[in-house]
This record gives structure tokens, C-alpha cells and sequence, in this order.
């Protein structure tokens, strides 16, 4: 079997770590008598080298880095045919996770070569594909104050993190949208609007989790109140894992949806990376689109 691997440069590593887990992966791959072409790339330009990879005559393209690198792989790879390899390099790794992925380096490159292929489901807005989650309200504007943070003072991915989510909720954004469902057409105003690739989990030591991602469904998550109070008490509980479905949040289940705005811009998160699109956003489920290696059990 002939591979290429793409190993995102930005992968929660620092700038000395990454030639070296070039080499380190190079090294395991060969140790399984596998052909790896191991290649060094910029976040930036991983949706295109993906696309490169796609078209090429390698057996595997493995993305190599968190969930914002499986995303642009996805974006490369769905309906393509070619299947994904994954080496969740990032701090989260849901995608990863919620696969049965081994997030231990030489399990997950095992896994590459000894595992089956599986076909999941991704979402897509306006061309960008996404496979955990889209996002408007707090979250993207969390992200970005934090990106802007790191940016100016130096500081570590968590702690302007935690600045930046102080000073979000301080603020504490709202949005106005209308939402075009195959059933009519809703007017929300929410602090958060959140759009899953397949349903997600709230029940305890499960937040955030994903029982199936090939049931073809988007599940559209509104946060009822928006009071800055009332969300910090929705957000404890769903810490706590005690989220009530009608009380907290109201959970949509759709095939495709189109947002609207009136605003030029819209700030929007694709699996933790954030973007600005002009409205309308299409929202829709690519069904089991998407081949990746996953365990045989």
C-alpha cells in the first residue's frame, strides 16, 4: 500500500518537535513495510494539497494533524473515493475520537494499515465541508479574540482561550438569523447557533460525543435563552451533564438548511476554525461521502 501523508505543520507542535515527527512517522510507517510519502505542509494549503493527494495514484491519503486538518482533508477527499487516513496530532481530536480512532501515534498508523474502510457522512456550507461542527455566536468570536491573543501576546492555545472566553461572555454577542427549513422558516435570536454533522451526546461523560456519523443528518443545536446569566447556567449544566433538552436548548434534525442575515459578513467556525462568509449560508448533509480507515472492531 502506497500513502501520502500530509502532517500539518501547525499541529500542536512546537516548531522543534515538527521535523522530528516527520522522521518518527516516516520511521513507523517503514516499520510496517508500508510506501509513505511524508510531507510537511502548511495549514493554509493542506485543502489543496489534499486535492492534489486525491487525484495522485497513492492507495491512502493520511491527514496528520487535529480536527481542523481532518477537516480540510475531508474537503479534499469526499466524493472522491479516495479513502483518509488519520493521525490525530491535535488537542481535541473528536473526529478521531468519535471514529474509534487510537489517538496513540503508532495505534493510529496501525490502524492505517490494517484497518477497513468505512464511509461517514460530512457537512457542508456554501463549498466549505466540515466534519464535527459548524458554529455562529459566542464560539467564533471566542476563537478569534483568542487567535488574536496568541498573536499579540505570545500566550499558550489554553490560556487565551480562557481570556478570551471571559471577555466573550462580558460581552456577550447575540444573533439574529432567520433559519429557511424544509418546514417553514424560523426567527431566532440566540447567543449561539450550533450545526452538527449527525446528533450529538448531552448526557454525562458523553457532551460533546457522537453515536453514529453515517445516519445522514445535520442536528441544528439554539441555545433558547439569551441572557448572559441564563447561559452561564446553561453552560455549568451541560458541564455537569444534566442538559434538558426542551428546557436549555431547542434540537433540530434536518437534510439541509439556508441562513440568512443581514449583515454582509457572517464570523462562522468550521470544526474550530473560523471564517467569514457572506450570508445566505447553505447548510446541507453530504451523505457517507467520506472514506476513512477506521479499526476492524
Amino acid at each position: 500500500m502506497k500513502a501520502s501523508v500530509l502532517l500539518n505543520a501547525a499541529a500542536g507542535l512546537r516548531p522543534r518537535q515538527v521535523q522530528a515527527e516527520v522522521v518518527r512517522v516516516r520511521e513507523l510507517f517503514a516499520a510496517l513495510e508500508m510506501e509513505a510519502n511524508v510531507r510537511l505542509v502548511p495549514g493554509p494549503d493542506l485543502l489543496a494539497a489534499a486535492r492534489e493527494a486525491a487525484a495522485s495514484h497513492t492507495d491512502v491519503v493520511v491527514m496528520a494533524g487535529g480536527d481542523g486538518t481532518m477537516s480540510a482533508g475531508a474537503g479534499g477527499l469526499a466524493g472522491t473515493g479516495k479513502p483518509m487516513g488519520v493521525l490525530p496530532l491535535g488537542t481535541l481530536n473528536h473526529f478521531a475520537r468519535d471514529l474509534g480512532i487510537p489517538t496513540l501515534l503508532e495505534e493510529a498508523v496501525r490502524n492505517v494499515a490494517e484497518g477497513i474502510v468505512r464511509e461517514v457522512d460530512v457537512g457542508e456550507a456554501n463549498d466549505r465541508v466540515f466534519v464535527n461542527n459548524s458554529s455562529l455566536g459566542l464560539y467564533p468570536a471566542a476563537v478569534a479574540l483568542r487567535d488574536a491573543w496568541m498573536a499579540r501576546q505570545s500566550m499558550q492555545k489554553w490560556a487565551a482561550m480562557g481570556r478570551a472566553a471571559l471577555d466573550t461572555l462580558r460581552r456577550f454577542p447575540v444573533v439574529r438569523l432567520t433559519l429557511r427549513l424544509p418546514e417553514g422558516s424560523l426567527n431566532v435570536t440566540t447567543p449561539m447557533v450550533f450545526i452538527g454533522n449527525n446528533r450529538y451526546e448531552t448526557k454525562l461523560f458523553s457532551l460533546g460525543k457522537r453515536p453514529a456519523l453515517d445516519e445522514g443528518d445535520l442536528w441544528v443545536y439554539l441555545a433558547r435563552d439569551a441572557g448572559r446569566f441564563r447561559f452561564l447556567r446553561l453552560a455549568l449544566r451541560a458541564l455537569i451533564g444534566r442538559l434538558d433538552d426542551s428546557r436549555d436548548f431547542q434540537g433540530l434534525c434536518v437534510k439541509e438548511m439556508l441562513v440568512e442575515d443581514h449583515r454582509r459578513v457572517l464570523r462562522v467556525a468550521f470544526d474550530g476554525e473560523v471564517c467569514h462568509v457572506a450570508p445566505p449560508l447553505r447548510y446541507q448533509i453530504r451523505a457517507r461521502a467520506l472514506r476513512v480507515i477506521v479499526p476492524r472492531d
